[in-house]
């Protein structure tokens, strides 16, 4: 039986782990973890915040996922945008979601992200 989604895992090109270190950590926030030997060979780097982890591995014939995307809940959004705004990371808002604020951006290598909040419900 599912009980939780453990991980989201985006592909990243060979040689770009300092500018997603940048990006991951400098401007959403997320705080990098140790991969496992085995697995640090590799390259590529894992991230954390929360509960929420997101591990960028190697492809060596990348492609950036410009429509399959991780959602991100996120808190204060407005201020968040603003953070990734100041980082100048693109921010595009979008009102299709009712009950939602959102807003889409893309890391340095080109990857979709969403970022939402739910509004309140009274």
């Amino acid at each position: 039986m599912l009980a939780a989604v453990d991980h989201v895992q985006l592909a990243a090109p060979p040689g770009s782990e300092e500018k997603l270190r940048a990006y991951y950590g400098d401007v959403l926030g997320m705080t990098e973890i140790p991969k496992p030997p085995v697995l640090a060979a590799r390259g590529g780097c894992w991230f954390q915040a929360g509960d929420v982890q997101l591990h960028l591995g190697i492809e060596e014939d990348f492609r950036p996922a410009r429509k399959a995307h991780p959602g991100l809940r996120v808190t204060d959004i407005e201020a968040y945008a603003a953070r990734l705004a100041a980082h100048d990371a693109p921010v595009t808002w979008d009102d299709d979601l009712p009950g939602h604020l959102r807003f889409y951006s893309e890391d340095p290598v080109g990857n979709r992200l969403e970022f939402l909040q739910p509004l309140n419900r009274r």
